[in-house]
């Protein structure tokens, strides 16, 4: 995480659940478990998130909603399932209106499992998204380097 230059920030979103793993997530902020001094800052703006953290199953009704945050936040970007709502449907996978995982809908790079899941497993998959941010973003800036060198060379020539 040392290559970091600032604090990756964390938007949560509540699909279709029953709320057990939306108040593990508030508790991994409290000072109990202090997400925060893993680096990351917890935000309600998805153009300012990098992680998107993603609890309860995708529906119908939310579906659009959560297309829509993803594709507002910026590039880099992380999206966490925690829960096995997020991660599979869970015990609502049968029911008319879930649709799945949120890997229904937007492309999850960290799944974390549990009914509901740990606190601790929830800060190991924050650690697991702040080091693939960390990799997108070192990647990214690599690319806009390239971008700004070829036009600087074509504009030379």
């Amino acid at each position: 995480m040392a290559n970091i230059t600032r604090s990756p920030w964390l938007l949560h979103y509540d699909g279709s659940s029953c709320n057990g793993c939306d108040i593990e997530v508030l508790a991994c902020l409290t000072p109990v478990y202090d997400a925060e001094r893993l680096g990351v800052m917890n935000t309600g703006d998805p153009m300012q998130a990098d992680i998107l953290l993603v609890t309860g199953g995708i529906n119908s009704q939310n579906q659009d909603t959560v297309k829509q945050l993803y594709d507002q936040m910026p590039r880099p970007k992380v999206v966490v399932a925690v829960g096995v709502c997020a991660c599979t449907g869970g015990v609502f996978k049968d029911c008319y209106n879930i649709l799945g995982g949120a890997d229904t809908t937007i492309p999850v790079d960290v799944y974390v499992p549990g009914c509901a899941a740990r606190p601790q497993a929830i800060m190991d998959g924050i650690i697991k998204a702040v080091g693939i941010f960390q990799q997108r973003s070192n990647e990214y800036k690599a690319q806009v380097k390239e971008k700004k060198k070829a036009a600087k060379k074509g504009a030379q020539n």
